[in-house]
């Protein structure tokens, strides 16, 4: 590897056997005066700093400033007895870790290679366009294009059908937009959200008065979308009522609100999606067949992400650049292993689901590089990924809410590694409330199933 391209680590002090096992990944520079490390943090992108501190307290006051001076750099404090305390005082300031000092090299290094490592890291160009181009190169995504760019202008109704979480409304969007209504309004519905008495009301509006709690005049969803695009998602999932009120708008271009006779002009391009089949909910009497002939005129097909592999990368670095904006936190890169289990997943959600995995791994990836942990376990629940161990169903009954507090305290600790930032994260609370609830507790963010007897004190 030509060494100019490799990463840079500032070391302070010098330790001849670290410079040794991170030669082969990193150029090395090391500092044997704390204040000429303190003053280099500033003179380039340092992809990591590794720091060893005494028990000197001017030396431990200087470490809340490192972090930001290293920008997207990754912080390792060393220290000759790194307790647990000191391991909480050194989280809390920022560094990704406490080792013994002085580090034993493999350790160190295993530590910091996925920092590191730029031959097989899966580059993420920059994001150039907004959120709701295009991302695929895949044959059916390609043909889906195709058909939505020859129809767009025309008055055409298109029946978008796939699995749940596949794109559909992406495609409705860019119907939209690549049509002449595109600078009007696209209002979208789900069909199955909403009890049919209240979705009739919510489509075709309704008068004052016209039941309960009707305050005032509403257009509904098809007065707002006057000379625009009303999406209709989960279409199937309509009542036969609602199914003879949608034909007659689709055919007459007229509805009646609710609590009025009168009929209504509307001027509407309605898109309607599905994730079930039509023609079997025709067979079985749940749906009427002139309303499947009236809205299929055009139809597009979304096949499961697991069906078209090659728009998998595409969108992971798509919604990893965009996340990483939006959170600040510029994603520049996926490791080999991430890109190894983006592979492997089956992605049962689909294109929602990746979203979600890439949003909440653009929160967790350090030095801009997004691991095979960040990306969780597929097998966990929503809204955490376990790390190791698995999850139980849920938490015994009889448990009292600071038990329960504990348990899920240190459950998310096993999941990072005892990173307590990390965990502040998914748990949506301050990482000094992170770090006063694991000294509460006793726990040992390095052994988090462990209980620490006396050290930590309250």
């Amino acid at each position: 590897m030509d060494t100019s391209s490799r990463p840079s680590v500032l070391l302070h002090p010098p330790l001849p056997e670290v410079e040794e096992a991170l030669a082969p990944l990193a150029r090395v520079r090391s500092e044997p005066r704390l204040g000429d490390f303190l003053a280099r943090l500033g003179d380039q992108e340092w992809r990591a700093a590794v720091l060893g501190l005494s028990g000197d307290v001017q030396e431990w006051a200087l470490l809340p400033r490192i972090p930001s001076a290293l920008s997207s750099g990754v912080l390792v404090v060393t220290h000759p007895d790194p307790t647990v305390n000191r391991v909480l005082e050194a989280e809390a300031a920022g560094a990704a870790a406490l080792l013994s000092h002085p580090p034993d090299p493999h350790r160190l290094l295993a530590f910091l290679e996925p920092y590191l490592v730029e031959e097989g890291d899966h580059p993420i160009p920059p994001r150039v366009a907004g959120e709701e181009r295009v991302v695929g190169t895949s044959s059916a995504l390609t043909e889906a294009y195709r058909t939505v760019a020859r129809v767009a202008d025309s008055m055409t109704t298109v029946l978008i059908s796939g699995d749940s979480g596949t794109g559909k409304e992406q495609v409705a969007r860019a119907l939209h937009r690549r049509s002449g209504r595109r600078d009007q309004a696209f209002v979208a519905v789900n069909c199955a959200a909403l009890p049919e008495g209240l979705l009739e009301a919510e489509l075709f509006g309704y008068e004052r008065g016209a039941f309960t709690g009707a305050v005032g005049r509403s257009d509904g969803r098809f007065g707002r979308a006057h000379g625009g695009t009303l999406f209709l998602d989960e279409v199937g999932e309509m009542g036969p009522l609602l199914q003879a009120k949608l034909l007659r708008a689709l055919e007459g271009g007229e509805i009646e609100r609710l609590g009025s006779g009168e009929t209504v002009r509307v001027d509407v391009r309605v898109v309607a999606a599905t994730n079930r089949s039509l023609e079997e909910r025709v067979a079985d009497g749940g749906f009427r067949a002139d309303l499947l002939y009236r809205l299929s005129v055009v139809r597009v097909h979304l096949p499961p992400l697991r069906d078209r592999t090659q728009d998998l990368l595409p969108l992971a670095e798509h919604f990893a650049a965009l996340f990483g904006e939006r959170h600040g936190r510029p994603v520049r890169a996926f490791s080999r292993l991430a890109v190894e289990a983006l592979r492997r997943r089956p992605w049962p959600g689909n294109v929602r689901e990746l979203r979600n995995v890439l949003d909440r791994a653009a929160l967790l990836a350090r030095g801009g590089v997004i691991r095979s942990v960040d990306l969780g376990d597929p097998g966990a629940p929503p809204g955490l990924a376990a790390g190791g161990g698995g999850w139980e169903d849920g938490y015994p009954p009889h448990l009292s809410l600071r038990e329960v507090e504990e348990r899920h305290l240190r459950r998310v600790l096993r999941h990072t590694g005892g990173h307590l930032g990390e965990g502040a994260t998914i748990l949506g609370i301050h990482r000094n409330t992170m770090t006063s609830k694991v000294r509460e507790y006793g726990i040992d963010p390095r052994n988090p199933d462990a209980r620490i007897a006396g050290e930590m004190g309250g």
